[in-house]
C-alpha cells in the first residue's frame, strides 16, 4: 500500500487544487450539516414537549370528576386523538381512556407527580417496541395525568431533514471540486505556459520569452522566468562572441607560426640551406614568442570562459598583500622604471590568485605605456587601489572600450598583447563585488 501523503503527491496540482478546494467546501457543508440539523431537532423535541405540556394542562381542565368514568370517554373528546391518555394514582391504580389499548407508558415519575414529589415529568419511554414521549402533570392531590405522544412523526420529519442535508452537502462537494477544478485551471495557467515556455527551451534550445499577463505572484514568476531566460540568452551570446573574438585572434599568430613553421621545415628538407645561422635563430625566437603568445591568450581565453569561482577559492585574505605580491612581480621586468608605492592594509574575502592577476594585468599595462626612466605611482586606500603611469593616456574614444575582451586602441595595434588583460581585470572584480575604471 502507498502512503496517503505519497498518492496525493502524484497527483498534479491543478487536481490537487480541485481536491482541497472541494475538501474544504466539504468540511464546512458538514459542520453546518450538523450544527443545523442539531438545532432542529432541539427545537423540535422543545415545540413536542411544550407542545405536549400545554396539551395535558388543557386536558387536566376537560376531565370528569371522577376518573372511574375516563375509561368510557373517548380522546377525541379531551382533544387528545393522536396521543395515550391516562390518569394514575398516587398509590399506582391507573384509569385509561377508550381501552387499554390507548394506555400510555406508565411508571415511577407519573406516580412521583401523583404524590405531590414532582412538580411535572418528561421523559421519554418505550411501548410495545415504539417510542413515546410521556408527559405527567398533577389533576388534584394524589392524582396525575398523564399523556403520551409518539415520536415517530418527530423522527420522520429529522430523517427526512438529514437526507436533505445530506444531498446538498454532495452536490455542495462536487459544485466545489468543479469550481476548484476551473479556477485551478485558469489561475494555474501562466504555470502551463511557463511549463511549456521550459520544455519548448529544452526541446529547441530556443530562449523566446513567454507573454505575461496580470500583476499577481504568478506574473511575477513569469516574469523572473523571462528575465532568467534574457540572461541565459546574454550569457550565450557572450559566449558565442568570445569563441568567435577568440577564433579571430588566433587565426593571425596561427598563421604566422605555421608560415614559420612551412620555412623552417623546407631549409631542413632542400639540399642546399637557404637560410642563415642568424636568420634561422631569429625564425625559431619569432616561432619561441609566437608559441607564448598562442599560451597566454588561450590561458585568458579559459580565463574569461570560466563561471564564478568555487566557493573553497573564497577565502579571508589582506589585499594589501595581494597588491605587493602582483608589485614584486611587475619589479623584476619593470627595467629603468621606479615605482611609487603606498599601501594601506584592507581585510577581504576573495580568490586571492584571481586577485593577484588582475592587479599583475593593471601593473602591466602601466609597465607597457610608461616611458624609459619614468614613474608607477601606486595607491591602495580605503579598498581603493589607484595605479598611475606617465605615458601617453588613453584617447577619449577608447575610454568606453578598454576593459571590452579584446578590444585594442589603434596605437596599441602594433603592440604584443590580445587584448583580455583589462577584460580579465574587470571579470575579477566583478565577481567580487568591486569595479574599476580608466581614466
Amino acid at each position: 500500500m502507498s502512503a496517503p501523503g505519497s498518492a496525493l503527491s502524484r497527483l498534479s496540482l491543478r487536481s490537487r487544487v480541485a481536491l482541497l478546494a472541494a475538501a474544504a467546501v466539504g468540511l464546512a457543508i458538514a459542520a453546518a450539516s450538523i450544527a443545523a440539523y442539531l438545532t432542529v431537532r432541539s427545537e423540535l423535541y422543545a415545540s413536542r414537549d411544550a407542545n405536549l405540556l400545554v396539551r395535558a394542562q388543557a386536558a387536566v381542565g376537560s376531565l370528569l370528576s371522577v376518573p372511574d368514568q375516563l375509561a368510557d370517554v373517548p380522546a377525541e373528546a379531551l382533544g387528545a386523538a393522536d396521543v395515550k391518555l391516562g390518569l394514575i394514582r398516587a398509590d399506582g391504580t391507573r384509569f385509561v381512556a377508550s381501552g387499554e389499548l390507548a394506555a400510555p407508558p406508565f411508571g415511577q415519575a407519573e406516580q412521583q407527580v401523583a404524590r405531590g414529589e414532582l412538580a411535572r415529568s418528561i421523559r421519554t419511554a418505550d411501548l410495545r417496541g415504539q417510542e413515546f414521549r410521556v408527559v405527567a402533570v398533577p389533576v388534584q392531590p394524589g392524582l396525575a395525568l398523564v399523556l403520551a405522544q409518539s415520536t415517530a412523526d418527530a423522527e420522520r420529519l429529522l430523517d427526512r431533514l438529514g437526507l436533505v442535508l445530506l444531498l446538498v452537502g454532495a452536490l455542495g462537494v462536487v459544485a466545489a471540486a468543479s469550481a476548484g477544478l476551473a479556477i485551478a485551471r485558469a489561475g494555474l495557467q501562466p504555470v502551463a505556459d511557463l511549463t511549456a515556455a521550459a520544455e519548448r527551451v529544452a526541446s529547441t534550445d530556443r530562449l523566446e520569452p513567454i507573454d505575461v499577463r496580470g500583476h499577481d505572484e504568478l506574473a511575477s514568476l513569469a516574469g523572473s522566468f523571462n528575465a532568467m531566460l534574457a540572461a541565459l540568452d546574454r550569457s550565450r551570446q557572450r559566449q558565442q562572441q568570445l569563441v568567435a573574438d577568440a577564433g579571430h585572434e588566433l587565426r593571425t599568430p596561427l598563421t604566422s607560426l605555421r608560415t614559420n613553421l612551412d620555412l623552417l621545415a623546407q631549409d631542413d628538407t632542400s639540399q642546399g640551406r637557404r637560410l642563415q645561422p642568424a636568420e634561422r635563430a631569429d625564425l625559431l625566437a619569432d616561432v619561441r614568442a609566437q608559441v607564448e603568445e598562442l599560451s597566454g591568450l588561450v590561458q585568458d581565453v579559459i580565463e574569461l570562459a570560466r563561471d564564478d569561482p568555487p566557493a573553497e577559492q573564497s577565502e579571508p585574505l589582506d589585499f594589501a598583500e595581494v597588491c605587493e605580491r602582483a608589485i614584486d612581480r611587475i619589479g623584476r621586468r619593470s627595467g629603468e622604471l621606479s615605482l611609487d608605492v603606498t599601501l594601506e592594509p584592507w581585510p577581504a574575502r576573495g580568490d586571492a590568485t584571481a586577485l593577484e592577476r588582475a592587479v599583475t594585468n593593471v601593473l602591466d599595462n602601466a609597465v607597457k605605456w610608461s616611458p624609459p626612466g619614468g614613474t608607477i605611482t601606486i595607491r591602495l586606500h580605503e579598498g581603493e587601489l589607484r595605479v598611475g603611469d606617465c605615458g601617453p593616456g588613453i584617447a577619449d574614444a577608447d575610454l568606453p572600450y578598454v576593459f571590452d575582451r579584446f578590444y585594442r586602441a589603434t596605437t596599441a595595434r602594433r603592440m604584443s598583447g590580445s587584448g583580455l588583460g583589462l577584460a580579465i581585470v574587470r571579470q575579477v572584480a566583478q565577481r567580487h563585488g568591486a569595479s574599476v575604471s580608466a581614466s
